[in-house]
């Protein structure tokens, strides 16, 4: 199966391609953006591609095999965004997409634990289980997106760190605020102090178990004798999944990291596109492209694009999809 990527004509239009340009793609996944602005950017635009999953990146070659030399294809994290540039020789860079999403067959095929459906998979989590996640650097002091309160310290320089290392050996009180914060989980004290009682007698290991446990806080919170009690349209072990998933993978960290990198190297007229799934991202996403309007960059739209009823309609996943878009100015 491949992935339907979101906003794919909003996208396009974003980056208001032109003939033989150079993009660069940060989050290549099935390469269904990178396919459409080839297409687009005429028989010498060219894309550069980056994607920390190395099997995403041997599909994504699989999909872009007709444009030959015109499509560039790199494992890598995007949180090095201006080394991996500078190292392919890749410029002058006219536009810059960061489709922050992740791909189904991520979450339904790599055997990770992503998904809490895949319920006899091992929770790792990782992108890439041979590399673990790409530590993320030190923050500069005055830098707009630094946070003296941001989880985030809990995992630098450690690339092996899976979702069953933080379940079986964060504290309490460090496990609710990460379900808290990464996760915005109502019941975030609650499915903590169960995991911290469930462990003292085996560790957790698979998907199963971490879900069955989660199901089980909110039977007895709601008072439900249902399998699954659903809530707001969601299954309960949604949050707590996407908070080890951001957590193990460092990905907000990534996100501000990558931000301004990207900003640095396009040329002026250059536009960044960047697709959000969930308020964390969004947020970040935003704070930042305000801290840089009117400096080196403009706002092209003032609010998020979101998807159609019809998109949503044809993709269910595109109903939380939010797409920001700035251009560079010159600053000389």
């Amino acid at each position: 199966m491949r992935h339907i990527p979101v906003l794919l004509n909003e996208v396009t239009d974003a980056l208001n391609l032109k003939p033989n340009i150079n993009l660069v793609d940060c989050t290549l996944g099935d390469a269904g953006h990178a396919e459409a602005i080839l297409e687009k950017t005429g028989s010498k635009g060219r894309l550069l591609g980056i994607d920390a999953d190395a099997e995403g990146v041997l599909r994504a070659k699989r999909f872009l095999y007709r444009f030959d030399e015109r499509a560039i294809c790199v494992r890598e994290n995007f949180v090095n965004l201006k080394k991996i540039v500078a190292e392919n020789k890749f410029a002058p860079v006219h536009g810059i997409l960061m489709d922050l999403g992740w791909s189904s067959p991520q979450f339904e095929e790599r055997g990770r634990g992503f998904s809490f459906l895949r319920i006899d998979e091992l929770l790792d989590m990782r992108y890439d289980v041979a590399l673990g996640a790409f530590p993320c650097h030190p923050r500069e002091n005055g830098d707009p997106a630094a946070s003296t309160n941001d989880l985030d310290s809990h995992f630098r320089g450690n690339d092996r760190t899976t979702a069953a290392n933080i379940v079986n050996e964060f504290d309490i009180d460090e496990l609710a605020r990460l379900f808290r914060e990464y996760g915005e989980e109502k019941l975030a004290k609650e499915i903590a102090e169960a995991i911290g009682e469930r462990r003292k007698v085996k560790v957790f290991e698979k998907v199963g178990e971490l879900v069955e446990l989660i199901l089980h806080v909110y039977r007895n919170k709601l008072h439900s004798q249902n399998e699954v009690p659903w809530i707001g349209g969601i299954h309960p072990a949604t949050k707590v999944f996407q908070a080890l998933r951001v957590a193990v993978n460092h990905e907000l960290e990534v996100i501000r990291q990558a931000l301004p990198q990207a900003i640095d190297i396009m040329v002026p007229g250059g536009r960044l596109a960047v697709i959000t799934f969930h308020s964390l991202e969004d947020r970040i996403v935003k704070h930042y492209f305000q801290s840089i309007d009117g400096k080196q960059a403009r706002l092209v739209i003032k609010k998020p694009i979101i998807a159609s009823e019809k998109e949503i309609a044809a993709n269910p996943r595109a109903r939380s999809a939010k797409l920001r878009v700035v251009e560079k100015i010159s600053t000389t």
